[in-house]
C-alpha cells in the first residue's frame, strides 16, 4: 500500500493580533506626534510673547520710505570695502600698552562717509524689521515670519558692533582725564563703553554731526556724573586731621547695637546672599571682601571666571538690586532704626 501524506493543517493565527499590534504602534505613534507637536506650539508661543514684547528701538529717517531706500543702506562707500578687522596698526601705536588698549589700534577709525553708511544701515535694517513685525498677527505669526525679523535684528547688532569697535579708542583717551582715586581706570573704561553704547543707538545720523562729537559729549557727561557720585561718598568721611581730633575729644553720644543685634544682622544678610543665584553670591562676596579677603576687581573675577569685566559689573548690577528688594521687604532700615 501506498502511504498518502496527509497535508498539515495551517498553524491556527487568530486574525486579530496582527491588527492589535499594528493599532497599538498606531496609537503610539500618534502619541508620540501629539506630544512632539503640543512641545512645538508651546515653543512657538513662547517666541511669539518674546517676539512681540521686545522693544526696537531706531532713529527715523524720511530715506527709509522711498524706493531707494535699500540702495543707500546697502551700497558700502569705496574705502570701506576692507572688513575692519583686516586694518593692521602700526607697531609703534601699540608700544607700552596694555593688551586689551593695544588691539583697539587694530581697529582704524571710520570715515564721514563709513559713518553714515553705517548707521543708517543699522537704522534701516531695525525700520524693515519693526515694519515687518506690525504686519504679523500677534497670534498667529509663522516661524518663519519670527525668523526673518530676528535675522534683521542679527544683522543691525553686527552693523551696531562695528560701530562700537571702531570708536572704544575714544572711550580710553576721555577715561585717562578722569582718572581719581574713586573710579579706576579699568572702572572707567567699563562705564565709558556702556556709555558709547547707547550713545551708538541715540545718534541722530540724519543731521549730517560726525559721530566722535556726539559720542564725547555723551561719555564725559556719564563720567561727571560718576566724578560727583564719588565726591559726595568722600563728603561723608572726615579727612581733616583737626576735625579728627576734635572728634575724638568729644563725649560719644552715638548709639550702637548690641552683639545680639549684630549676630541677628549678619544671618539677615546670609537669608539674603543665600537667595541669590551662586555666580551673583560668589560675585558679591568677593568684590566686597565678606570672605575676609582683599576685595577684588571686575578684572581679577573676569579672569577667574573666564568671562570679560563688563559682564562681572552687570551681575554685580543685578545682585545688588535683588539685594536692595530683599532689604526693603525685610523693612532692614526700619528694624535697625527702632534699635537704635
Amino acid at each position: 500500500m501506498i502511504a498518502i501524506a496527509r497535508p498539515r493543517k495551517a498553524a491556527s493565527s487568530s486574525p486579530r493580533a496582527p491588527a492589535k499590534a499594528a493599532a497599538g504602534k498606531l496609537a503610539a505613534t500618534s502619541r508620540r506626534d501629539a506630544a512632539k507637536n503640543a512641545k512645538r506650539l508651546a515653543e512657538l508661543r513662547s517666541r511669539r510673547e518674546a517676539f512681540f514684547s521686545r522693544v526696537i528701538d531706531f532713529i527715523p529717517c524720511p530715506q527709509f520710505s522711498k524706493g531707494d531706500a535699500e540702495r543707500l543702506a546697502t551700497d558700502l562707500p569705496a574705502d570701506a570695502a576692507v572688513p575692519l578687522a583686516r586694518f593692521d596698526a602700526s607697531p609703534a601705536s601699540g608700544s607700552g600698552m596694555t593688551p586689551y588698549i593695544a588691539t583697539l589700534y587694530q581697529t582704524r577709525l571710520l570715515t564721514k562717509d563709513e559713518e553714515q553708511f553705517y548707521f543708517r544701515r543699522m537704522n534701516w535694517l531695525k525700520f524693515r524689521a519693526a515694519t515687518n513685525r506690525s504686519r504679523c498677527d500677534r497670534s498667529r505669526a509663522s516661524l518663519r515670519q519670527i525668523e526673518q525679523v530676528e535675522g534683521l535684528l542679527a544683522e543691525a547688532e553686527t552693523v551696531k558692533a562695528i560701530l562700537i569697535t571702531a570708536n572704544l579708542r575714544l572711550v580710553v583717551s576721555i577715561a585717562k582725564k578722569f582718572v581719581d582715586p574713586t573710579w579706576l581706570f579699568d572702572e572707567l573704561v567699563s562705564e565709558g563703553n556702556l556709555a558709547l553704547m547707547r550713545a551708538v543707538e541715540k545718534f541722530n545720523f540724519a543731521l549730517g554731526n560726525r559721530f566722535s562729537t556726539y559720542a564725547t559729549y555723551a561719555i564725559q557727561r556719564h563720567f561727571y556724573r560718576l566724578s560727583q557720585r564719588g565726591r559726595t561718598l568722600r563728603k561723608r568721611f572726615v579727612a581733616d586731621d583737626d576735625a579728627l581730633k576734635d572728634r575724638a575729644e568729644e563725649p560719644s553720644t552715638a548709639k550702637y547695637c548690641s552683639s545680639e543685634q549684630i549676630e541677628t544682622l549678619k544671618n539677615l544678610f546670609q537669608s539674603f546672599l543665600a537667595e541669590l543665584e551662586p555666580r551673583e553670591r560668589k560675585i558679591v562676596v568677593a568684590r566686597f571682601g565678606f570672605d575676609g579677603k582683599a576685595p577684588r576687581t571686575f578684572r581679577e573675577l573676569g579672569s577667574q571666571m573666564g568671562v570679560c569685566k563688563e559682564r562681572i559689573r552687570q551681575i554685580q548690577s543685578r545682585a545688588m538690586e535683588k539685594l536692595r528688594e530683599l532689604a526693603a521687604e525685610a523693612k532692614l532700615e526700619q528694624t535697625v532704626g527702632n534699635w537704635l
